[in-house]
């Protein structure tokens, strides 16, 4: 089968080993699968003389059943998250724990950003917020965009800032109305919707030096509030801000519990929902209900897809590219 990998900086197709169906695993033939521009072109930039596969959010439909899963699974269309199980390839070995099932109703096209779905909803999970609460998203690329969406389906006040006009306006379209390209703005807007106390958490999902970006997350929060760091930012910020507000600096890692965890993911051993009410696959499942039910979308934020044999120029972008897959 043919794959997506990266050497030295460039990418190329290459011939990759059809994967072995393990006990609890499954095999699924892959229909699109989602380029992650921040992380993908970051592993890009720094890639060995080996080849590294690219990719960690697909989806297809299940073309075998190994033993110990569900044999009602055969045939069905699930989301996939997590590498090294996804990656852009023709054919994926999953475990269920890192599979959703995906109903007609919705498009294949937007379950296959499911890994970023899970990310974005376990975002917010980190942030525990509670309903009537307020949250401001900094930098509205495809992950951003995502958790906005998320946080006004759930009814807290959200507000977006991003330096894009393009992004800010793509944004509003999609109903989160409080959002700019202007800090002045989004700051008169939360000192007037939150009564002067400031929001309740602050999502960073941008990238690059972190001390501006988290100093100003700091001066927005209330007292005891929360900045949760999505993006890859460095950890610069000042303490006297951080103390003065007895606030909270949180990382957001990756889609949930269960995550690097070959308990959970390769021997596919499900936490008991007693004690952890969310994994990474209920998160997962959790982004596929709210594209059902019609809550949030990704379909406007596609801006490219390209047929697997055209995957370098899919990297090589276009101004402006938000979100980007790749067909088989």
């Amino acid at each position: 089968m043919q794959g997506i990998v990266t050497r030295q900086g460039r990418v190329a197709l290459e011939q990759l080993e059809t994967p072995t169906v393990r006990e609890g695993h499954i095999l699924v033939r892959t229909e699109f699968s989602a380029i992650s521009p921040g992380t993908e072109l970051s592993i890009v930039k720094r890639a060995p003389e080996q080849s590294v596969n690219l990719g960690y959010s697909a989806v297809g439909i299940v073309e075998r059943v190994g033993e110990g899963a569900d044999a009602g699974l055969l045939g069905k269309r699930v989301a996939c998250y997590g590498a090294p199980y996804v990656h852009h390839a023709e054919r994926l070995a999953m475990p269920t724990n890192l599979t959703a099932l995906v109903p007609d109703s919705v498009a294949a096209e937007e379950a296959a950003f499911g890994g970023l779905g899970a990310i974005a909803v376990h975002a917010l999970r980190v942030a525990r917020l509670s309903f009537g609460e307020s949250v401001a998203v900094v930098g509205l690329g495809i992950l951003g965009n995502l958790i906005a969406q998320i946080a006004h389906a759930a009814a807290y006040r959200t507000f977006g800032i991003d330096l894009d006009r393009a992004r800010v306006e793509q944004l509003k379209r999609l109903g989160v109305k409080t959002v700019y390209e202007e800090e002045a703005r989004l700051e008169e807007a939360m000192t007037a919707l939150t009564g002067g106390i400031g929001v309740d958490a602050v999502m960073v999902c941008a990238s690059g030096p972190g001390e501006r970006l988290l100093n100003k997350a700091l001066q927005w929060i209330r007292p005891q509030g929360k900045v949760v760091v999505v993006g890859d930012v460095t950890m610069e910020f000042s303490r006297e801000l951080l103390f003065a507000k007895e606030a909270q600096m949180l990382i957001s890692r990756a889609g949930g519990p269960g995550r690097y965890d070959a308990a959970y993911e390769r021997d596919n051993c499900d936490y008991p929902i007693g004690y952890v009410r969310w994994t990474e696959g209920r998160n997962l499942g959790e982004y596929i209900r709210l594209l059902s039910e019609g809550r949030i979308t990704t379909k406007p934020l596609v801006t490219g897809i390209y047929p697997l044999a055209q995957a370098p120029e899919a990297y090589a972008g276009s101004p402006g590219a938000l979100a980007t897959l790749i067909s088989y």
